[in-house]
């Protein structure tokens, strides 16, 4: 059952926004997601920032939690298919994950042609492109056309900015042996079939991803980070999709375009150094929106414990690795 508009509203002020407060060592600060590195394990931590032109937009109740959450629930979906760093999920907000020597490319699978970005696959494929990272694409595709079979897409992981990057060109270049290369598109690509099924039952098209891999203390290709995740995923509404992509119209989504859309009307976020704050209506609906995601997604009701404050609710349920 869909948690209520009042709960959402009720929470506004108990979002996870910062984790300075915990006692462990080695503090890391990502965007969204927090680590501590514990040596031989790392506590991953996902907060409820919502960000976007580089900024933090807002704090957006139970976002970690779904986040997190929906990685949890695809990485139990998904460990025939290969090992992964879980060691244990404490808090709704906290995964516990073996440190991995990572591979330094993101795996880019994607199942449509879209995207409005300079470097998506929908946008050099209009200005004429037909080779994207070694993908030999026909001419006549539309915007949001399914390809004939999934593609990978792949970008190397670089401070600055990423790079795409052909299969050819890693295996050249020296960055994967081609053994381990063939061992790893063989894992990404049936990663994606399994969520792309899972989806499909759930009334939803996994349109593209990405995943990170890396090898575990024995040397075992582990998939690491998050997986399916409404930030590291574009998922469409399957029911409407055909219709509208016979009609030209853009395909039915649940994501945070309108939130970026409002900072844009009033402000410019790229340049303000200060933004204005986010209506609590407009937190309070894209709140509805992940939660409603999650569901869709794993097919579960989701559940939240607001019996404690969230930084308490955390000081208790990590108490252990901090006493370590």
């Amino acid at each position: 059952m869909m948690i209520s508009r009042e709960i959402i509203r009720s929470n506004l002020d108990n979002c996870l926004a910062d984790t300075s407060f915990l006692d462990l060592p080695n503090l890391r600060k990502g965007k969204v997601r927090d680590s501590f590195d514990l040596g031989d394990k790392l506590v991953l931590i996902t907060t409820d920032r919502q960000s976007a032109f580089d900024r933090i937009l807002a704090e957006v109740p139970f976002k970690g939690q779904v986040l997190n959450q929906v990685s949890a629930f695809w990485f139990e979906n998904t460990r025939d298919i290969v090992p992964n760093h879980v060691i244990d999920v404490p808090d709704p907000n906290v995964t516990i994950g073996k440190k991995c020597t990572v591979f330094p490319i993101e795996f880019v699978v994607r199942g449509y042609i879209t995207g409005s970005t300079s470097t998506s696959a929908w946008t050099q494929y209009s200005k004429g492109v037909r080779t994207i990272c070694g993908n030999v694409l026909p001419d006549g595709m539309v915007k949001n056309q399914k390809f004939e079979k999934p593609i990978l897409t792949p970008t190397t992981k670089a401070e600055e900015h990423d790079e795409s990057i052909s299969a050819q060109e890693v295996v050249e270049r020296g960055i994967i042996d081609k053994a381990t290369w063939d061992r790893l598109v063989d894992i990404v690509f049936r990663l994606f079939a399994r969520g792309s099924g899972i989806a499909a039952r759930n009334g939803l098209i996994l349109v593209d991803t990405k995943y990170e891999l890396g090898t575990d203390a024995s040397g075992r290709i582990t998939l690491i980070d998050e997986i399916h995740t409404p930030d590291s995923s574009r998922y469409w509404l399957a029911d409407s999709y055909p219709q509208r992509f016979a009609e030209g119209k853009e395909p039915e989504n649940i994501d945070k375009e309108f939130l970026r859309l409002w900072f844009t009307q009033h402000c410019d976020p790229y340049n303000d150094p200060t933004l204005p704050q986010a209506p609590a209506e407009l937190v309070t609906e894209l709140s509805s929106r992940y939660i409603r995601l999650y569901e869709m997604i794993t097919g579960r009701d989701f559940a939240v414990d607001t019996g404690l404050p969230i930084e308490e609710r955390l000081r208790k349920n990590l108490a252990k690795y901090r006493a370590s």
